[in-house]
């Protein structure tokens, strides 16, 4: 009897302590999403206070000097913006999970804002991305970098399986692609992906 009663206060420290670790690691991640989301801003809002007009060092800036540049990987790029859903967070180079546990990922090697082609972002579902089922074609997306402010309406929504890689295909026109798994309160790995295509919309005069 006694024997038991220790084995059940041992299992309940044991719990106790898993408890805490599980805590302590969740503190962890989103204290270090945290500061990478406000560092990123407020290296965006530096290069923003220059001015309207490109500025040295922005994400676009830099491939126009080199074909052989590349941003390196967590480079903060700009600021995602879909009010309708109030989504807003920072958009970071690559989609590693490095990457995707502190910002919204832009696939390396698609084009980045303001260039012909096809700009795709990703993100975790169960973070920066859990509204976005909620977003409906006509929707407007706003890409905010250094001395632009882009604007993408949502043409359609998607589901599609992990294999169709159309979603990181070149086009031909300014679009936008966002990607998450899917469905988004599966337990688990998803098995799909959320899909959502833009176009920009260009202003008078443009």
């Amino acid at each position: 009897m006694r024997w038991r009663q220790q084995s059940l206060v041992w299992c309940q420290y044991t719990f106790l302590a898993l408890g805490l670790l599980a805590l302590g690691y969740c503190a962890k991640s989103l204290t270090r999403t945290w500061l990478y989301q406000r560092w990123a801003r407020r290296q965006v809002e530096t290069q923003m206070s220059y001015g309207t007009a490109a500025v040295p060092g922005s994400a676009a800036e830099q491939l126009k000097e080199s074909s052989s540049t590349r941003l390196g990987e967590m480079s903060p790029i700009g600021r995602l913006q879909i009010p309708r859903v109030h989504i807003s967070a920072m958009v970071a180079e690559g989609t590693s999970p490095s990457v995707l546990s502190r910002a919204v990922g832009h696939a390396v090697g698609t084009a980045l804002p303001g260039q012909p082609g096809n700009i795709t972002l990703a993100a975790h579902r169960d973070t920066f991305f859990r509204h976005l089922g909620d977003v409906r074609s006509g929707d407007v997306i706003e890409l905010k970098e250094p001395g632009h402010d882009y604007k993408y309406q949502v043409r359609f929504t998607a589901v599609v399986g992990p294999k169709d890689t159309w979603v990181l295909q070149p086009t031909g026109k300014e679009t936008l692609t966002l990607l998450t798994c899917y469905p988004f309160h599966f337990v688990g790995p998803a098995p799909d992906r959320f899909v959502i295509r833009a176009r920009r919309i260009r202003a008078a005069g443009e």
